[in-house]
């Protein structure tokens, strides 16, 4: 996927942490002459304008992109609430717009939803429950938000779990199918990492992981049960 055009550079640190969790790569630029400038061989996939922080500095930029011999699209613009009453007068700069500060979950669906639309760029492969994000491609992990700070281990086992949402796993089993026959560790493993794992998903979300007497654990609910 080429990358998306963000404005402005410096890129507020919480959009580029959401993009980066949603797999969107991404180039920041300052001005009109840096479009040019720091343009792929095969193009920008879209752009994300923060209008909320430089009001002229973005729209300018907005009418720039759209006055390319190939415009630019689809173009994004983060707002707060008190430029709602303007955008009207604006429709025809921007694709979609998100209200300032925005959360992670809406921005990605926007963007999809935007390149679904255009027929461009590809949707990263994720696995979702919830309010938990797994970003298969780039191994990063998110529970409403807030980026989860795992290990490997940990997030393998994460994302395992959260792949068969309901089904209950043995201990033996977690064991083969995470860590691998060839592991010699015991069972004691697979418990020291979903203490680590309830404990940094946090008291709101530790019971996705679900202990199940004798037997082993549990993720969540089937997804016929939601």
């Amino acid at each position: 996927m080429e990358p998306l055009l963000l404005y402005p550079d410096p890129v507020p640190p919480e959009l580029a942490q959401a993009l980066d969790l949603g797999g969107f790569p991404w180039k920041a630029v300052a001005d009109e002459a840096a479009v040019d400038r720091s343009e792929p061989d095969d193009g920008w996939a879209g752009a994300v304008i923060c209008a909320d922080l430089d009001p002229e500095g973005a729209f300018a930029l907005c009418r720039a992109i759209r006055k390319r011999d190939l415009p630019l699209e689809p173009v994004l613009l983060l707002v707060s609430g008190t430029q709602l009453g303007d955008l009207e007068l604006r429709d025809d700069l921007f694709d979609d717009f998100c209200l300032s500060p925005f959360h992670p979950r809406e921005l990605e669906a926007r963007l999809k939803h935007l390149f679904w639309r255009t027929g461009r760029g590809t949707r990263p492969e994720l696995v979702e429950y919830a309010n938990l994000i797994l970003n298969l491609e780039t191994y990063q992990a998110a529970i409403s938000g807030q980026p989860l700070d795992l290990t490997f281990m940990e997030y393998e086992l994460l994302k395992f779990l959260a792949s068969h949402p309901g089904k209950v796993f043995t201990r033996e089993t977690l064991l083969s199918r995470v860590w691998g026959y060839e592991y010699y560790g015991g069972a004691r493993t697979v418990d020291v990492h979903v203490r680590r794992l309830r404990a940094k998903l946090g008291e709101e979300h530790a019971n996705l992981i679900q202990t199940v007497r004798s037997v082993g654990y549990r993720f969540g609910q089937s997804r016929w049960s939601l």
